[in-house]
């Protein structure tokens, strides 16, 4: 496999390259891709300045009637896009094919909104004179995502880049590059033109490179909380514009009203749906001391009933974890819960039969999870469940606040007034009332608070605030001098 760069599949320059695994098989290599270097990277982001040139003059609407192809190359290549995807990172076709909708969705709205790109006008002070204001493309944008949705999360950012007007340069996840390549092809059929959008494989030191490099005026990077931290700090000393999408420790509240079979669909979904791999993830489940232990039991009897396997397989529900490192690091966690607190379920990797060749952790819940306990406060990124008791609504809202993360957040209750008080206190971008923390809408602003993000939202309308910058115009046909700040006082 190669990288993509001014419409041509070229090889890398430094001719080295890094192979593609099957997580739920090691033995399965699915390709070696190219491991970028600097020179790459300059090419590939050379392609994009000059690509823009032209892309940035191309009527919005014109953007737009690619951007719809592309969604419609999606839906026709879904099934066989959702088979690359689940092969490389793990998840069931099922999700796959959900992750790929996302884009489908995105690329529909993008394209709606190449017609929507309002500016303002606004009454001037002085006579004969209009003020006005645009959204203008700012350039080359340096996309940087993780391999857990690795169609989905790229499109929220890539296609209203595109729409906006700015050229692309993508650097994917080096454990989903192959889906990287399928975009790519896909945006190519869709008539986008050579050099708008680009792809470079690679580890963190392309990455790195792009972030670097001069000509990238926009940064979007999804990813861990400790590397989006960095890359904030240099686009700061760089004076570059940058959108982060970071970290969670999402917590589901159950109130003693709730729906309990709701809930307890909700929560196995939340918690184990991505193998846990989400950074909306249900991790923390808060729950009312008059139905723990209810829910408690039957969580643990429908946990163990989960099938483990390949995700292209018929009847499988949980997937592999991504590869040898992260499988490690969450079995360190679920050690450490098991020395702290009450491990209910799971606790152990799973090398029954073929999951032996496979990274497959068996979902896991521990019980007696205090605000002190490493499981409640830190990011595991895996099927692991913390579970905590309250006694109250407002000792749950307490629970669920006390976190360095802020991005999504859960509440089941039947009573209104507990939801909309709920909605007002959480501290999280997002809220869920009688749903779990998972899930997001193309349309809707997607995004974090505290250690999730640093502001901005992708998703919807609010998209456009990244990859787009402002320009005033004044309009004096006055045909005279006209001084504000002396002529009206």
């Amino acid at each position: 496999m190669k990288n993509y760069i001014n419409g041509t599949w070229t090889a890398s320059e430094s001719g080295r390259t890094f192979p593609n695994i099957n997580p739920a098989d090691n033995r399965d290599v699915i390709a070696e891709f190219p491991l970028s270097s600097s020179a790459d990277v300059s090419s590939a982001v050379q392609a994009a300045s000059t690509a823009f040139q032209s892309w940035k003059l191309t009527p919005a609407p014109k953007r737009g009637d690619i951007l719809r192809r592309a969604g419609d190359i999606f839906t026709r290549r879904k099934d066989e896009l959702a088979d690359v995807m689940t092969r490389e990172m793990g998840k069931t076709l099922t999700e796959t094919k959900g992750d790929i909708q996302e884009a489908i969705d995105t690329a529909y709205y993008a394209a709606t909104e190449t017609r929507r790109l309002f500016g303002y006008t606004a009454p001037s002070e002085m006579h004969n004179k209009m003020n006005l204001s645009f959204r203008m493309p700012i350039g080359v944008c340096g996309i940087i995502t993780a391999w857990n949705f690795p169609i989905a999360v790229p499109s929220w950012k890539i296609l209203p880049a595109l729409a906006a007007g700015n050229t692309v340069v993508f650097k994917p996840s080096d454990d989903s590059p192959h889906s990287a390549n399928i975009f790519a092809e896909i945006l190519e059929e869709a008539g986008l033109p050579a050099g708008v959008f680009n792809v470079i494989h690679g580890d963190a030191e392309a990455g790195a490179e792009l972030v670097e490099h001069p000509d990238v005026r926009v940064v979007g990077f999804t990813g861990s909380t400790q590397t989006g931290t960095a890359i904030a700090a240099r686009c700061a000393q760089l004076n570059k514009k940058v959108s982060l999408e970071m970290g969670g420790k999402n917590a589901q509240i159950v109130m003693n009203d709730a729906d309990l079979d709701l809930a307890i669909d909700g929560v196995l979904w939340g918690a184990f749906g991505t193998t846990g791999q989400r950074c909306t993830a249900t991790s923390r489940l808060i729950l009312h001391e008059d139905i723990h232990d209810l829910v408690v039991d039957r969580l643990i009897a429908l946990s163990q009933k989960l099938v483990l396997g390949d995700g292209r397989k018929s009847g499988t529900q949980v997937g592999p974890v991504i590869n040898q490192r992260q499988l490690d690091k969450i079995m360190s966690y679920i050690e450490i819960g098991k020395q702290q607190t009450t491990c209910v379920a799971g606790g152990y990797r799973d090398t029954d039969g073929d999951k032996q060749h496979g990274y497959f952790i068996a979902p896991t819940i521990f019980t007696g999870v205090t605000s002190e306990h490493t499981t409640f406060r830190e990011e595991i990124f895996g099927p692991v469940l913390s579970v905590s008791k309250v006694s109250s609504f407002e000792q749950a809202i307490t629970l669920a606040n006390d976190c360095a993360y802020g991005l999504s957040s859960s509440l089941y209750t039947k009573d209104v007034n507990r939801a909309f008080a709920a909605i007002r206190d959480i501290e999280a971008g997002i809220t869920y009332i009688n749903a779990p923390t998972i899930g997001a809408e193309a349309h809707m602003p997607f995004g974090g608070i505290k250690g999730t993000g640093n502001g901005h939202r992708e998703g919807g309308w609010t998209v456009f605030d990244i990859f787009t910058e402002w320009k005033t115009v004044y309009v004096d046909y006055s045909g005279h001098l006209q001084r504000a700040q002396i002529d009206n006082y």
